[in-house]
């Protein structure tokens, strides 16, 4: 893939050799490891694999043995088969930012309705508001997220275009009529944050209503009712705040999975992020730029628990981080 038509068996022989292809996959694992490793240690001998070649790599020189040279470094996630010798890192720093920008404001959609909607439903228990929220929220975890985004795409992009002006696909950035700078285009982020948000929204209407419930049995809020708090005081200053622990925690675990579940819906509306990048690394078996995706995605989600952690001991103070 890497030669394309000028392949032949002694620039084969050349490129596995540059990137350890040569070598048994046990060592080629140990290989991947060291490039990923803050400090990693290279051969010194040209005839073994080392990404360190003519200086093109930074990395900081710790110290040198006869055999081995140890350096200090950012974890180097290799080269895409597909694009010229690019580094995979370059394709995440270029696709990794749309993908938070729709991450972020399909998760704070999700929020904002879900809450809301949440605490309207257990204010109605029973009642018709509350059961035409119940259907909307089991609609809204029952539809795959690739046929609402065929869906919405279609309608509001397609059928509605007059009355909404947006498009069936667009990415963040696109570039002007005169192809001479990249613009901002935020109505491309409507549709594809609205769809990325329809199901976590779900998720956070159903923990809202049901926490909110439990909360609303507990002394306290019979206490605070008592001494003549109005229900939206009870619910603002007592209730929501304890009710919003498993909202956190579903926010966290959604937050997270949406820069990997991004993929169908960013695909389909043609947004230029890292689940789009996922598809076509797939499509062209670019194995460097998957793994390193994978790798980035699994890092989110260790960084966002952490950050959960200390949410939780902000929201419950029973909760003492140790």
């Amino acid at each position: 893939m890497m030669l394309g038509q000028n392949e032949d068996s002694e620039q084969l022989a050349i490129i596995k050799k540059k990137y350890g292809f040569d070598k048994p996959i046990s060592t080629q694992y140990l290989y991947y490891l060291n490039d990923l490793s803050l400090v990693s240690f290279h051969s010194n001998s040209p005839e073994d694999y080392t990404f360190l070649e003519n200086g093109k790599y930074s990395a900081t020189k710790l110290f040198s043995t006869s055999n081995n040279t140890v350096v200090l470094k950012f974890p180097y996630l290799r080269e895409s088969f597909t694009k010229q010798g690019k580094k995979v890192s370059q394709v995440l720093a270029e696709t990794l930012p749309n993908t938070f920008v729709l991450a972020v404001s399909a998760i704070i959609i999700a929020i904002i309705l879900g809450v809301f909607l949440g605490v309207v439903s257990a204010l109605y228990k029973d009642k018709l508001m509350d059961k035409v929220i119940q259907v909307f929220s089991t609609l809204g975890m029952s539809v795959p997220s690739f046929f609402s985004a065929i869906l919405f795409a279609w309608i509001f992009g397609y059928v509605l275009h007059q009355y909404t002006n947006l498009e069936m696909t667009g990415s963040l950035y696109e570039l002007d009529d005169f192809g001479e700078k990249n613009t901002i285009q935020w109505k491309n982020l409507i549709l594809p944050a609205i769809v990325l948000g329809i199901r976590p929204l779900a998720v956070i209407i159903q923990l809202m209503r049901n926490s909110l419930l439990e909360v609303f049995n507990q002394d306290y809020i019979r206490t605070a009712r008592a001494k003549g708090l109005s229900e939206f005081q009870v619910i603002k200053n007592h209730a929501i705040k304890n009710a919003m622990n498993p909202v956190v925690t579903a926010i966290s675990g959604w937050f997270a999975s949406m820069l990997a579940g991004a993929v169908f819906v960013e695909y389909v509306f043609g947004w230029n992020g890292l689940g789009k990048e996922i598809v076509n690394a797939l499509n062209t078996l670019d194995l460097p730029v998957i793994m390193g995706s994978v790798l980035i995605i699994a890092l989110m989600f260790i960084i966002i628990n952490i950050f959960v952690d200390i949410i939780y001991a902000w929201l419950d103070p029973k909760v003492k981080l140790q």
